[in-house]
């Protein structure tokens, strides 16, 4: 014999068989062989009449429903009718038209095994071709088979989920639309409207019914909730069949929408020098219908140790009404970010007015700043003279501290890049200050020259020594990138003598051909007022009288002057070759100068009654 089961698709539940009269349900023969067979249709399958009661069974099962089909065989001549017997009824029913052909049409596609004694389970879903069937044979009659199938059957109860809608600046009404496919219906359809905010917490604002297919959401606060999602629960416990949902609308004011554009505008190097201002424009333009306010923006500069740099306090930009564009224009000194960086440009970031989408509002930028490693220059001069270690200065002297720099956009403009000491006689050191006239600092101005300048007029006294005290400068510089200016400060020692005197006056080169400059020395505070040197001949004849002014510049200390006398008289003639005298005539405050005389110095010999003598030899 052969058992069905048959089961509804929608509540899985098994029809239910009759065995109060003499047969079941169907034309199927009573269970007699034991109880709890409520369930089983059974037709054997001996001869061709019963087979045919199948065969009708099988017909008058609706389409969608599940069905089981399990033999049942006694070890007796009965268990040798195979399905070859069944085939043959075709001659009986028609072509194609017996109980094989019709579990063949349903799936069963290995009943031809049903050759020998053994039994079988097989499983499908009439007229669905979406089910796949299932089938297992046992290997002879006394094993014992297992058939798992999984038979998908629809829920009382689903639920329809939409996206998030928004963001929003205000809230207007849901409106939304279905039917029921039967009549009567048993469908319970509810849409709850649940508001997002802005960090993603989902809350329940309402339930609504069939009843309320327009519903004011009005009074939904869009800054609480920018955001909106839809969730439709649909019951129906009687038929299992889904409620219609045609559509669903929220009705909103969005929120605007821009985005960065640099095919409109977009400006920026990509290599600067250090200190060098960076230009950085983009566009960014409202590609919405909506206006924005005054838009904000950020800057962050991660630096070459990807340390991050936020620069916040960029002005707001202009309202964008929508279709318009903004020029983002940020101007940053590159002074802190040498070599490689990063820049990062955010427009209104951290969703400072609410958008409908940010992914859209930023860009990366990579800078390379070359960095300063050459060390700045130092030049120093006393009354614009270079002194040599241990020179001769005026006691009160001009001294001018220059410190250059080849990185032309880190000026030298801070009073901190220089310091300058002095040690004094007495062995104690001091510092000056730039608060007062004595040191003076002269910032850089910008330009291809980067030089600041420090005047240093300071008071030295002789209190020591008769032979001049002796005090020594030190000067250290730097430039804005920390290089210092030599490995070492700067420091030079010098004499100051307060007594106004001059040495003896000393002619170089001598003999001379073609032309001889002048050697003397000046101490005290101040150059004379008049000054000449006269050129004689042996005989007393004044031939030449050199002017201070001809002379040149003149400092205390040592001069070499930069005139030189090529041997011609106060008219230009040429003189003869042969031996003149010269003295230096000098007055300061309308008094004679005493003659300085320097330790060691031995010059008495070339001077007679304070002539000197010069060669001539051309």
């Amino acid at each position: 014999e052969l058992i069905f089961n048959v089961f509804d698709p929608l509540t899985f539940k098994a029809w239910k068989n009759d065995y109060s009269g003499p047969t079941g349900l169907y034309n199927s023969i009573r269970a007699v062989c034991g109880g709890q067979r409520e369930y089983n249709f059974q037709y054997l399958f001996t001869d061709s009449a019963n087979r045919k009661k199948a065969m009708d069974f099988l017909d008058l099962i609706p389409n969608g429903y599940f069905v089981v089909v399990r033999s049942n065989s006694h070890v007796t001549a009965a268990s040798s009718v195979f399905v070859d017997k069944w085939k043959d009824d075709t001659t009986r029913y028609g072509s194609n038209n017996s109980l094989y052909h019709k579990l063949l049409q349903a799936g069963f596609t290995d009943l031809d095994n049903y050759s020998k004694p053994r039994t079988f389970s097989f499983v499908y879903k009439k007229g669905d071709p979406g089910f796949v069937p299932k089938s297992q044979f046992s290997d002879s009659i006394f094993d014992r088979i297992a058939l798992s199938v999984t038979c998908n059957t629809p829920d009382t109860l689903g639920f329809v989920t939409s996206p998030k809608f928004g963001p929003a600046k205000s809230w207007k009404e849901l409106v939304w639309r279905g039917a029921s496919i039967e009549t009567p219906s048993h469908d319970v359809p509810t849409i709850n409207v649940i508001g997002v905010d802005k960090n993603g917490i989902e809350t329940n604002l309402y339930s609504v019914d069939e009843t309320q297919q327009n519903f004011d959401l009005s009074t939904v606060d869009a800054n609480s909730f920018p955001y909106i999602k839809l969730r439709m629960r649909n019951a129906d416990s009687t038929t299992l069949s889904p409620y219609q949902l045609k559509y669903w609308r929220l009705y909103y004011e969005p929120v605007p929408e821009g985005a960065i554009s640099p095919n409109l505008y977009f400006s920026a190097k990509d290599t600067v020098e250090i200190g060098e201002t960076l230009n950085l424009g983009v566009a960014f333009k409202n590609i919405s219908s909506v206006a924005f306010d005054s838009v904000s923006a950020k800057l962050i500069i991660y630096d070459k140790d990807n340390v991050q740099h936020v620069i916040d306090n960029l002005p707001k930009q202009k309202p964008i009404v929508s279709g318009d564009t903004l020029t983002l224009r940020i101007n940053l000194n590159t002074k802190d970010y040498p070599e490689k960086n990063i820049l990062y440009v955010d427009i209104n970031p951290d969703n400072d007015q609410p958008e409908q989408a940010h992914y859209n509002n930023f860009l990366f930028h990579n800078l390379y700043v070359k960095p300063d490693k050459t060390n700045p220059l130092l030049d120093v001069t006393f009354d614009g003279v270079h002194i040599l270690n241990r020179d001769i200065v005026s006691a009160k002297p001009r001294i001018v501290i220059k410190l250059k720099d080849e990185a032309k956009f880190l000026l030298l403009n801070d009073t901190s890049l220089a310091t300058v000491q002095v040690l004094y006689p007495d062995g104690k050191l001091r510092t000056f200050s730039f608060d007062n006239d004595t040191l003076r600092f002269n910032p850089a101005t910008g330009g291809a020259d980067n030089t600041a300048s420090i005047e240093f007029n300071p008071h030295f006294l002789q209190q020591f020594s008769p032979e001049g005290d002796e005090y020594e400068l030190i000067v250290k510089g730097n430039d804005r990138s920390g290089n210092k200016a030599g490995t070492v400060e700067y420091r030079v020692a010098f004499k100051v003598i307060s007594k106004p005197m001059i040495s003896n006056l000393l002619n170089y080169p001598n003999p001379f051909s073609t032309s001889t400059a002048f050697v003397f020395t000046i101490t005290g505070s101040e150059v004379p007022q008049n000054m000449k040197i006269q050129i004689l001949t042996v005989t007393g004849r004044i031939v030449r009288e050199i002017t201070k002014e001809e002379l040149g510049p003149l400092h205390i200390g040592r001069n070499i002057t930069e005139f030189k006398w090529d041997g011609t008289d106060q008219y230009g003639q040429k003189l003869g070759n042969g031996v003149y005298l010269y003295r230096m005539v000098s007055t300061l405050n309308g008094n004679k100068l005493e003659k300085y005389k320097a330790e060691g110095d031995n010059t008495d010999k070339y001077f007679n009654n304070g002539y000197g003598k010069m060669y001539l030899m051309r």
